[in-house]
């Protein structure tokens, strides 16, 4: 096809001599050999131009036969133009488009009108690609059509950055959401996690409720494990470390595994004997060896084989220098293979980002192995992954092992008798359930208890006593005032009061949204009679100026106003039940 452009100027009007006479044929020669020589260098710019545009062009017939791409379109499609010349568009279908989506294409540019819109196109490797398109019939001088040009830009990268966008705004809000309903669902497990271990203590074992209690303290424990696991997509969990054995992780899970795999994949372990110790949250490694075997499994549709392996292992500074977030040490190994499909370089490169997925749209949340390299990190390890396509997969992590002495403190405190003391505690909890266990729980460890369901009956209580109240144990969030502006109330007649707070909230909201006075200790519901007695006496016991290291400390400052000591009535103090964006949670702007 030849394009030509023509323009009305001096040089396609014949001019006049002096004396009148018309321009002699040799004259007229020069000015054609000057019109020629300006359209081939018009013709010559215009082809430079669509051949070094960034965006992709394709002409086709009227039949829709391409008979011209340009050098981005091979870039963006990964097909040479020898593939393409003589065959439709239709190469690049990818099937996202139904057939009414071409056939009104076809009617908008065959009735000489330009279609503009968007593409999802299928590479020659097979990859998928979005690309905005606009198609514009050509005329010739009749007004007949005769060519069809579209102008393709790629917007690939842009489609994606909007989705991970869409995605992360659902996944806050949901977070949002999730913490609300744990705090209340938190409630409910520590009152039947409570009682349910009251019940197995107090009964001996032959009694015939024993085993039942037990078996209600486990499920409730198990729920606790499920709010948790929830929240670890929105980092609002809080990490329990203690001491485990990765291999009787494992061991115990293995049925589980092969349930979620089914039969048609065959499940192998080769546990390292006299594997080290680490120190890590049992429900989170559990949920690393969940996310990696579903992958693996989807990675198997037709069946292959998953193997689980442990191992100990010293990282030297040889290795560290080639694998730059490795610190050299002593590591368990847990390996998880699988032989899948694998993974391109290109997909490998991606792999941990959030709502990255390759599996199909509704799917697969992109969140799975995310959440394994949060988890992973948040340990203090490193993860790497060795894959090629059509061979598989493996996944090795690296937990640093516990040290002796680590061993031995953990030890201690599990085996150590929780001591109760006479001091007196004033409680303000305004479930019912969570507070009558919670009384009850105290005074059996000898301690004077003052029980109110929120801040004023609490303060009306403190006026009252004749004595001294050593601690304040309340829950973060109470339906009148906030559990800061009862601290600060109660310090005024009880200056050494000593403070620890309970919610059911993650402890990251608790810091994002909960600007305290001094640095408190902070007790995860449910708890447990033991945690609730331990946290007790380490708060009372330890010097009122510092800071309880085995708790979980608590920011000083309101957030966005650094310094600023935080005013106890601001609303923004008060956690609601079920936030519903945000921003409800964010102090107002001034």
């Amino acid at each position: 096809m030849t394009l030509t452009i023509a323009e009305r100027g001096d040089m396609d009007t014949p001019q006049e001599s002096l004396a009148g006479v018309s321009p002699s044929r040799s004259h007229a020669g020069g000015v054609e050999a000057r019109q020629g020589a300006w359209q081939q260098s018009v013709d010559s710019l215009l082809r430079v131009a669509i051949e070094q545009t960034t965006e992709g062009v394709i002409i086709t017939d009227v039949q829709g036969v391409i008979t011209y791409v340009n050098p981005a379109f091979e870039s963006m499609s990964g097909y040479r133009k020898s593939e393409v010349v003589g065959q439709t568009p239709r190469v690049l279908q990818s099937g996202e488009h139904e057939a009414a989506f071409y056939r009104q294409l076809w009617e908008t540019i065959s009735t000489g009108k330009v279609w503009r819109g968007r593409f999802v196109n299928r590479s020659r490797d097979g990859a998928r690609y979005v690309v905005d398109a606009t198609i514009t019939p050509v005329r010739d001088a009749d007004g007949h059509i005769t060519h069809y040009v579209s102008l393709q830009r790629d917007v690939t990268r842009e489609v994606q950055l909007e989705e991970q966008y869409r995605q992360s705004q659902k996944m806050e809000v949901l977070g949002q959401l999730t913490a609300g309903i744990a705090h209340d669902f938190n409630n409910v497990l520590t009152a039947v996690n409570g009682y349910a271990e009251l019940m197995q203590t107090q009964l001996s074992s032959d009694h015939p409720a024993h085993d039942m209690a037990l078996k209600l303290l486990r499920a409730g424990q198990r729920g606790a494990d499920l709010v948790r696991q929830l929240l670890v997509f929105s980092r609002k969990q809080v990490n329990r470390p203690q001491v485990l054995n990765v291999n009787a992780l494992i061991i115990e899970m293995e049925i589980m595994l092969q349930r979620i795999i089914g039969e048609h994949i065959q499940l192998s372990t080769r546990l390292a004997q006299d594997l080290w110790l680490i120190k890590a949250d049992p429900a989170q490694i559990e949920q690393v060896v969940v996310n990696l075997v579903v992958n693996a499994r989807d990675a198997m549709p037709h069946g292959g084989h998953l193997s689980i392996e442990t191992a100990n292992v010293v990282l030297d500074q040889h290795y560290v220098s080639t694998h730059l977030e490795a610190h050299p040490g002593d590591y368990v190994a847990l390996i998880v293979s699988d032989n899948g499909v694998g993974m391109t370089p290109e997909v490998k490169l991606h792999l941990f980002e959030p709502f990255f997925t390759t599996k199909g749209r509704g799917k697969g949340t992109g969140l799975g192995l995310a959440t394994v390299y949060g988890i992973v990190k948040q340990h203090g390890g490193s993860i790497w992954v060795y894959s090629e396509p059509n061979i598989g997969t493996t996944f090795k992590i690296y937990l640093p092992r516990l040290q002796e002495e680590e061993q031995f403190t953990a030890c201690g405190e599990a085996t150590e008798r929780v001591c109760g003391g006479r001091e007196a505690i004033l409680l303000v909890e305004d479930d019912p359930s969570v507070r009558d266990l919670t009384e009850l729980i105290l005074r059996r460890h000898g301690y004077t208890v003052l029980s109110a369901e929120n801040g004023r009956e609490a303060l009306r209580l403190a006026r009252e006593h004749p004595g001294r109240i050593d601690l304040l144990l309340s829950d973060i969030v109470l339906p009148d005032i906030s559990a800061i502006m009862l601290t600060e109330q109660l310090k005024r007649f009880h200056p050494r009061l000593k403070i620890l707070y309970m919610s059911g909230y993650g402890y990251e909201v608790i810091a994002r949204y909960v600007p305290t006075i001094g640095h408190v200790t902070l007790l995860q519901k449910p708890f447990s009679s033991m945690d609730l007695a331990r946290q007790v006496r380490n708060v009372l016991d330890a010097p009122a100026a510092s800071d309880v290291r085995d708790g979980l400390s608590i920011p000083t400052r309101a957030p966005g106003h650094p310094g600023k000591k935080p005013d106890s009535h601001a609303p923004w103090h008060r956690l609601p039940r079920y936030p519903h964006t945000p921003d409800m949670l964010r102090p107002p702007l001034k």
